[in-house]
């Protein structure tokens, strides 16, 4: 008689549990003995993700609050110099002084608060406006590269900062880092022109009128400044 393909139970494997249920038990007791183990691990992964929802929560609203001290600084930087109260303006000070201390500290606040924030990088700039404002031109030229260290490349407000750093630098009376402050401004496509014309005009004031002039003869004639280039080229006697 041929032996059949199909193995046959014997009486032990009848009576012996399914093996379903032995995978299953141990699984249970596996579980079981690590039950402490499981909650723990849930209970951290919960915390995890608390602690990325609440950190993100803490940064909106930090940069809400910067937001809002900006703010202050600008209203500040905005207000009216008068000894009198003006009608349809909110913020008046008696003296220039008194305003441009005014930006100064509330800039101060969102740099010293929120340093490496958006808003610390535009109260800087703010701070070198009020810096120059007040004749203060060291600490003008250290706010002014402040911002243009931390703003990005293409940030709005980047001429503003390259402006205020060359204006700085030549009310210090150092004329070449003006220039080149300027040269650096030109850069800036949208600015190029004007730039290029305050450029000339200091390399002029020290002396270098022939370098002036080849700036200005670079300013193209279609450009909306090139009347200007043309009439200062004149007055060089060009």
């Amino acid at each position: 008689m041929s032996k059949t393909a199909h193995h046959e139970l014997t009486r032990k494997e009848m009576k012996g549990p399914d093996k379903f249920q032995v995978a299953a038990t141990e699984a249970a007791t596996w579980a079981r003995q690590r039950r402490r183990q499981i909650l723990l691990a849930g209970i951290a992964a919960f915390a995890v993700l608390a602690a990325m929802l609440g950190l993100s929560a803490y940064l909106e609203s930090q940069r809400t609050v910067a937001g809002s001290l900006l703010f202050r600084a600008i209203g500040a930087a905005s207000g009216e110099v008068s000894s009198i109260p003006l009608p349809g303006v909110d913020t008046t000070f008696k003296t220039n002084e008194e305003k441009q201390r005014a930006v100064l500290e509330a800039a101060g606040k969102v740099r010293e608060r929120h340093g490496g924030s958006r808003a610390a990088a535009t109260a800087a700039l703010l701070e070198g406006d009020a810096h120059v404002s007040l004749g203060e031109w060291d600490k003008a030229i250290a706010a002014y590269q402040s911002f243009l260290e931390k703003a990005p490349s293409d940030d709005s407000l980047r001429f503003a900062g390259l402006d205020g750093l060359a204006r700085a630098q030549e009310g210090k009376g150092d004329l070449a880092a003006a220039a080149a402050s300027w040269e650096r401004a030109a850069q800036v496509d949208f600015y190029k022109d004007r730039a290029t014309l305050e450029r000339a005009r200091v390399l002029a004031k020290a002396g270098k009128k022939d370098e002036a002039q080849k700036v200005l003869e670079g300013i193209s004639k279609e450009s909306p400044l090139s009347v200007e280039a043309q009439e200062r080229l004149a007055r060089q006697g060009k």
